[in-house]
C-alpha cells in the first residue's frame, strides 16, 4: 500500500476537490495524510459559535470530523492565518500563507513527506482553480516541498473546465434551477470568465491528464461535505443538488500528473505506484 499526502489551503477544501479521492484511497487501505495551510480564520463565522470557541476552533473541529468521515489517517495544521481573497486587506499580514517563505513552508511540508514515506502528493493546478491567493501559494509551496523530495510523485487537483459548462449547458436544456458554487444563478455564471485572479476557473480539458472515478465513494464526499456546515450549509450548491446531479458533477476528480502529457487518461493515481 501507498501513503497520499493532500496539500489544502483552509479546512473544508480537502473534501471539495479531492475527498472522492480521499475516500478510495483510505478504502483501499492507503494510509492518507491531510496537510492543511492556514486556519481558515476569514472563512464564514456561524451564529452558534459559543463561549470561548474561535472560528479557528471550529473549523478544525469540522476538519477532524470530515477525516473521520473520508477516513483520514492524520492531520497536519501548518497555522498560517487566512490570506482572504485577492485584494482583500489580509493579503498584507505578515502571518498568512501568502506572505510566508516559500521555501520555509516548503520544508515544513517536506518534512511531513518524509515522515510518511510519501509516494503521492496533491497540490493544486497553478492558478490554485480559482485564484484563491492561499491555493497559488498550495501550488508554490508544494512545487518547492517535492523539489526537496524527488521521490514524491506530483499530482494537481483541478477542475475540469469544459466538463463544467457541458453540465451547466445540461442543467439549463432540463429547466434545472440550480446556482453555481458561488452562488450565482447557472444562467448567470460562466466558467470561462474571469474568476479571483482574473483567468477562469479550473483548467481546459485539453490540459489535463487523469480522470479518477470516485463515484462509489460519492456518500463519503457528500457527508465530509456536512461536516464542514459553519462554511457549506444545507443549502448551497454542493447539498442542495439532487444526487443525480451530484454523482454528474462530482463522480469524477481530475488532476494534471507531473511526467504525464495529455490527452487524458481515466485510471487511478495509484497506478505508477
Amino acid at each position: 500500500m501507498g501513503a497520499l499526502v493532500c496539500f489544502h489551503a483552509h479546512p473544508d477544501d480537502e473534501v471539495i476537490s479531492t475527498g472522492g479521492t480521499i475516500a478510495r484511497a483510505a478504502a483501499e487501505g492507503h494510509r492518507v495524510v491531510l496537510v492543511v495551510a492556514t486556519n481558515g480564520d476569514h472563512g464564514e463565522v456561524p451564529d452558534d459559535l459559543g463561549g470561548d470557541e474561535t472560528l479557528i476552533d471550529r473549523r478544525r473541529a469540522e476538519t477532524e470530523a470530515s477525516g473521520r468521515v473520508l477516513g483520514i489517517d492524520r492531520i497536519v495544521w501548518l497555522g498560517y492565518t487566512d490570506s482572504g481573497m485577492t485584494g482583500w486587506s489580509q493579503n498584507a499580514d505578515p502571518s498568512s500563507f501568502l506572505r510566508a517563505d516559500p521555501y520555509d513552508a516548503g520544508k515544513r511540508l517536506a518534512e511531513v513527506l518524509r515522515e510518511e514515506s510519501a509516494d503521492i502528493l496533491t497540490i493544486y493546478d497553478w492558478h490554485g482553480n480559482y485564484g484563491h491567493p492561499d491555493h497559488i501559494a498550495v501550488h508554490r509551496v508544494g512545487l518547492v516541498a517535492a523539489g526537496m523530495v524527488p521521490s514524491v510523485q506530483v499530482m494537481e487537483a483541478t477542475m475540469n473546465r469544459d466538463a463544467f459548462v457541458r453540465m451547466m449547458a445540461a442543467a439549463r436544456e432540463a429547466g434545472a434551477d440550480a446556482t453555481a458554487p458561488d452562488g450565482e444563478s447557472i444562467d448567470d455564471f460562466d466558467p470561462n470568465g474571469p474568476a479571483d485572479d482574473g483567468n477562469p476557473m479550473g483548467m481546459p480539458e485539453a490540459e489535463l491528464t487523469l480522470a479518477v472515478d470516485v463515484s462509489p465513494h460519492l456518500d463519503a464526499k457528500r457527508a465530509a461535505m456536512r461536516c464542514h456546515r459553519s462554511q457549506i450549509a444545507d443549502t448551497s450548491f454542493f447539498l442542495e443538488m439532487p444526487d443525480e446531479a451530484f454523482a454528474s458533477a462530482f463522480g469524477t476528480e481530475w488532476f494534471i500528473e507531473h511526467g504525464a502529457e495529455p490527452p487524458h487518461r481515466t485510471g487511478w493515481i495509484f497506478d505508477g505506484s
